[in-house]
């Protein structure tokens, strides 16, 4: 299999998480830094699951990022995130993630389950050292297409 030919949601990732006090701001509901630290998060324990955590981290940059805003997220909310990686090139990678506010209890309202965030970005591999991208280690490919394949 050729890492640029992924099946849609070959290796994917969800991580579910609530909206604290600190997670909101002025406007009374989240912040748009929490849609990137839970994306940031499912990232993380992606790479942990795929035992690749430390080759991934401090030599993978993001080099593109785009996120529409859909829906507002509230404190106390639990908001669940999506993390594919869509597709890997010689030296980058693009992940497509969907961040979703759950069913959530606000007063006398129930705010239903929906969409609060979706989006794409790029990291590109920059090896410990350098200032130019590189092709991906092959014993890092060899994990996400074993990835791939387990499913």
């Amino acid at each position: 299999m050729m890492m640029n030919d992924l099946p849609p949601g070959a290796i994917r990732e969800t991580i579910t998480r609530t909206v604290e006090w600190v997670d909101t701001d002025a406007s009374g509901h989240h912040h748009n830094s929490f849609i990137m630290r839970s994306v940031e998060a499912a990232e993380a324990r992606l790479f942990k699951r795929l035992g690749v955590l430390e080759e991934y981290f401090g030599i993978a940059p993001r080099v593109h990022h785009e996120v529409d805003f859909r829906s507002k997220l509230y404190f106390g909310q639990e908001a669940t995130t999506l993390l594919e990686i869509e597709s890997v090139g010689r030296s980058s990678m693009t992940f497509r993630f969907e961040v979703m506010g759950e069913d959530f209890e606000r007063g006398a309202a129930t705010v239903p389950r929906r969409l609060a965030a979706s989006g794409r970005y790029v990291t590109v591999h920059v090896p410990k050292d350098t200032e130019e991208s590189a092709p991906w280690p092959e014993a890092f490919l060899e994990r996400l297409r074993a990835a791939a394949v387990d499913g």
